[in-house]
């Protein structure tokens, strides 16, 4: 066992564990490709944008989803199903922070380029159309999300991500712990 709950994802590295989606990338770019245009410095005034975007990602828009999938889908027969769909909306509410900041025609999060602040986000608003929340619970993303999450999903990247997950999965089937 890599941790005590199971979380996934898990990332060991010189004792080092870390199990939270964002964390992951960011220890590993900020460790290993600081000067990464992923990345985004302390001293560019674009940082604690950067830095909210990516934690707002994380606790604000993929905790609920958990909270959803646990209580909506997972584990109906507790009773809790309304307080699952509860979460949902409550994500669904909080992605007005995104439509807000990108009203303005931006193409990326902050500083005016790629970072890991929109792969943080793509992995929420991703999360959102697997779970189904989007559209079946809430509805779909309004325009300049939705627009947004496409851009994202068009990137070489993300496809390569998606392939290479696919592998993952053929080459662990049955060994998951989920």
């Amino acid at each position: 066992r890599t941790t005590p709950s199971s979380s996934s994802p898990c990332t060991l590295h010189m004792g080092t564990r870390m199990t939270e989606s964002c964390a992951v990338p960011l220890y590993v770019a900020e460790r290993y490709a600081p000067q990464s245009s992923l990345c985004v410095a302390p001293s560019d005034p674009a940082y604690g944008e950067f830095l909210n975007w990516i934690h707002h990602s994380e606790a604000t828009l993929t905790f609920p989803q958990t909270v959803y999938l646990r209580f909506g889908v997972f584990e109906e027969k507790l009773g809790l199903k309304k307080a699952g769909i509860a979460y949902a909306k409550w994500f669904y509410a909080r992605l007005q922070l995104v439509n807000l900041a990108l009203a303005n025609g931006r193409e990326f999060l902050c500083a005016g380029r790629f970072t890991l602040a929109d792969i943080c986000m793509t992995y929420a608003l991703t999360l959102g159309l697997t779970t189904g929340i989007i559209p079946g619970v809430c509805g779909p993303y309004q325009e300049k999300t939705a627009a947004y999450i496409e851009r994202m999903k068009s990137r070489p990247g993300y496809s390569a991500a998606c392939a290479e997950e696919v592998e993952a999965e053929k080459a662990n089937a049955g060994d998951s712990k989920l």
